[in-house]
């Protein structure tokens, strides 16, 4: 079996565990067990293992060259309580607040620590989106309450409060964050659409690059732009995309990127701009946990050498 039969099995498998009550019931004593074993994996055996796991081949923890692989260096190396505080996606609302003005908050409309308030009469008739503030990637997007079966979300919900994300990646963020479900406005274009998300990375405090996704939930494609909106010629993950023209509030996102950024040695700072308006979207501090391939030879060691970590061997 090959290794994309590999990750379809894989996902058959969470998708059976995690939406389906036989199969949460079923597999959660082997979850639990395997949770376990994990936990008695110290971190650097784990992180080299998940390294190679997901990028395919090894590298020196201690002398890494590589965007993927310094990301992977900070994952150990780069710890703080204020990492924890901003990876929170409720705590980091008056982090934000503080930083840049709370102007740029997308509405909180609801939060709770108890996945049964999860129910029409506590959520608004506007569209919005649920997800956790302490894992990744998440979320549930609701446009009609109506059509929503709310058992169920209760039981997702209620099941996802109860992980520790840190376990399954070691990014060490997540670790120490009070669980939390948290509903926010759903941002739409003027055409109802889901609006583009300008991921600013950011090393050493200043911009490096931009990457954009496009049509996120179809055909996805990604572009790469530097500090002046150039466009970079580099495939990461996703093929290229049709050329978009410099956002007119692009020069505002990179000063409020920078200005949150300044703080961490490598930060993605994610913005939305929706008529006229920028929201800040979230803090990162490992993109796809230091494991997204490049698919154009070089561009990994090009943007690692950008990257500063200031260690002897650098």
């Amino acid at each position: 079996m090959g290794k994309k039969d590999k990750k379809t099995l894989r996902g058959r498998v969470s998708d059976f565990y995690r939406n389906s009550d036989f199969g949460y019931n079923l597999l959660r004593p082997f979850y639990k067990i395997y949770v376990f074993g994990l936990k008695l994996i110290p971190d650097k055996l784990f992180i080299k293992w998940y390294f190679k796991r997901y990028m395919g081949y090894s590298f020196d923890i201690d002398n890494p060259k590589t965007l993927n692989e310094k990301i992977t260096w900070l994952k150990l190396y780069d710890r703080s309580d204020l990492h924890t505080l901003v990876a929170d996606k409720y705590a980091v609302r008056s982090y934000v607040a503080e930083k840049i003005g709370k102007e740029y908050l997308i509405p909180l409309l609801f939060h709770t620590k108890n996945a049964s308030d999860l129910k029409p009469e506590n959520l608004p008739d506007c569209d919005f989106i649920i997800k956790n503030n302490h894992d990744s990637g998440g979320y549930l997007i609701v446009k009609d309450k109506a059509s929503i079966d709310w058992p169920t979300v209760q039981k997702q919900f209620k099941r996802s409060l109860k992980e520790n994300f840190y376990y399954s990646t070691r990014e060490w963020q997540y670790k120490n964050i009070e669980p939390r479900i948290i509903v926010e406005k759903l941002l739409s274009t003027e055409k109802g659409e889901i609006p583009n998300d300008y991921k600013f990375h950011c090393f050493n405090g200043k911009l490096a690059f931009v990457h954009v996704d496009i049509a996120r939930f179809g055909d996805r494609r990604r572009n790469l732009y530097d500090s002046n909106w150039d466009f970079i010629p580099c495939v990461w993950q996703y093929e290229n995309g049709e050329m978009e023209e410099k956002p007119e509030l692009f020069e505002k996102m990179k000063s409020l990127a920078e200005t949150i950024a300044k703080d961490f040695i490598y930060s993605r700072v994610d913005f939305y701009t929706v008529k006229g308006k920028i929201y800040f979207g979230e803090i990162t501090f490992h993109h796809h946990s230091g494991t997204q391939k490049f698919k154009t030879p070089g561009c990994d060691l090009k943007f690692g050498q950008l990257l500063k970590l200031g260690i002897e061997n650098e």
